[in-house]
């Protein structure tokens, strides 16, 4: 049974940071960028328990989040609101960076939330999205999780290729920047070994998992 999104992450929040393929290797790709400069107003949007603000370093992050319940885990010193990425609640452009991270799979029309992350970054702003890569999806991959009562839920999800990102993008007038894909390999390698899925890890070796997008604000 695939369960909305709301629904999805209000039972799955408890154990949310509970290590995957995915967010492990989504996690990689983002940690080899540069970091936010020490005092830039950066925002996680779709923050899940705050956990990835810490990774921030010295800069002043806020996080939103659609799921009261995911919000309620969180153990972050930082600011966080309820808010849906569609509809964030900022007046106007306020971040030096804008962070989405595996949060637009499970938006159905991308130009809306592009528009918004679009809307509240500064000139010059930038733009990272993660999403789970289209070409997993075709590979018979699913957004799913494992529920308190020891059952696997599916996540209701959309898929986008990367040119569905790139057309929302430019439509937001945000310029790309950069696009790379995140594949199973080395790196991720224990997280299928702890899981009982050396076999899998092989047979799926070099297939894309995420997609990363880094954009731009135009600055003038």
């Amino acid at each position: 049974m695939t369960l909305p999104v709301r629904e999805a992450y209000a039972q799955w929040a408890p154990h949310y940071d509970s290590e995957t393929a995915v967010t492990r290797l989504e996690d990689l790709m983002i940690r080899g960028l540069p970091r936010p400069a020490a005092g830039a107003r950066v925002l996680d949007a779709g923050c899940g328990t705050g956990r990835r603000l810490r990774q921030l370093g010295h800069a002043r992050p806020v996080g939103i989040d659609l799921t009261f319940e995911m919000l309620a885990h969180a153990r972050a010193r930082w600011p966080l609101a309820a808010a849906d990425v569609r509809a964030l609640p900022f007046p106007g452009p306020t971040f030096d960076a804008v962070f989405c991270r595996l949060v637009l799979g499970h938006v159905a029309q991308l130009s809306q939330a592009y528009g918004e992350l679009a809307r509240v970054s500064r000139q010059g702003a930038t733009i990272v999205v993660t999403d789970f890569h289209a070409a997993a999806v075709q590979a018979g991959h699913r957004r799913t999780f494992t529920g308190a009562d020891g059952r696997t839920h599916e996540v209701e999800h959309y898929v986008h290729t990367p040119d569905d990102h790139w057309r929302a993008a430019r439509a937001a007038g945000l310029r790309l920047e950069r696009s790379d894909n995140g594949v199973v390999g080395p790196d991720i390698r224990d997280v299928y070994a702890a899981a009982g899925k050396t076999a899998q890890y092989h047979a799926q070796a070099g297939l894309p998992l995420v997609l990363l997008i880094v954009c731009r604000a135009h600055s003038s």
